[in-house]
C-alpha cells in the first residue's frame, strides 16, 4: 500500500524516471545532488516505479525513539558518525552475505554545499564487487536520471571520471565538488 501511495505521489508531482533500470541483483545507488528534504519522498517514489526495493543509509540521529521505527520500515539503515566503526567493511560484508541487496547512499553526506565527496560508497562497491548506479535528481525537469551499472576497479580517478561526467549533466543545484571538477578537471 505504501508503495502504491509513493508511486502515485511521484506521478502526481510530475516526476519521471529516465535511463536504464538495472537488472543486477546487488548495487549501490549513488544519489546527488542531495539538496533538500524533498529528496526523500522522491526517492521513495522511485522504488515502486522501477520495482526494486532499495534501502538507504541515513544518519543515526534520524532513528530516534519516536521515528526510528518508521525509517527502518521504509528501509533505512542508521549510520553512526560519532563512533569509530568501519562502515565500509561492515556494508561490504552485508553485500557479500546477501543474494539480493540494493542500498542508496548520498555521497555528499549532507544537504549543505560540500567541496569534497565522502568516498565510502566507492570503497564498499570495490570491496563487495557490486556496481554503482548513479541517480541524478534533476529538479528543473522533474527527472530522476539513472545510469548504467558502473563497476569500479580500484583506480579511483579513472573510475570516478564517468561519475563526474554523469552528474555534470544533471540540471539544478551544483555543489562545489562538481563545480570544482567542471573548472579544473581534477577529481578529488
Amino acid at each position: 500500500m505504501l508503495g502504491a501511495l509513493t508511486r502515485w505521489l511521484f506521478k502526481i508531482w510530475g516526476w519521471r524516471v529516465v535511463g536504464p533500470v538495472p537488472t543486477v541483483p546487488k548495487a549501490i545507488w549513488v544519489v546527488a545532488p542531495h539538496s533538500t528534504n524533498w529528496d526523500f519522498p522522491i526517492g521513495l517514489g522511485i522504488r515502486p516505479t522501477i520495482h526494486i526495493w532499495i534501502q538507504f543509509l541515513a544518519k543515526s540521529t534520524l532513528f530516534t525513539w519516536y521515528a526510528g521505527w518508521l525509517f527502518r520500515l521504509l528501509g533505512g539503515i542508521p549510520v553512526y558518525r560519532d563512533k569509530s566503526r568501519n562502515l565500509v567493511d561492515a556494508q561490504a560484508e552485508v553485500f557479500n552475505q546477501s543474494e539480493r541487496l540494493h542500498i542508496c547512499i548520498a555521497p555528499e553526506g549532507t544537504r549543505s554545499n560540500v567541496s569534497k565527496l565522502k568516498t565510502g560508497f566507492y570503497y564498499i562497491a570495490l570491496k563487495a564487487n557490486v556496481p554503482l548506479i548513479l541517480v541524478g535528481f534533476d529538479w528543473p525537469r522533474k527527472l530522476v536520471i539513472l545510469s548504467e551499472p558502473l563497476y569500479v576497479t580500484g583506480n579511483y580517478e579513472r573510475d570516478m571520471l564517468p561519475f563526474y561526467q554523469f552528474f555534470s549533466q544533471v540540471q539544478g543545484v551544483k555543489k562545489d565538488w562538481l563545480k570544482n571538477w567542471e573548472k579544473t578537471g581534477v577529481i578529488e
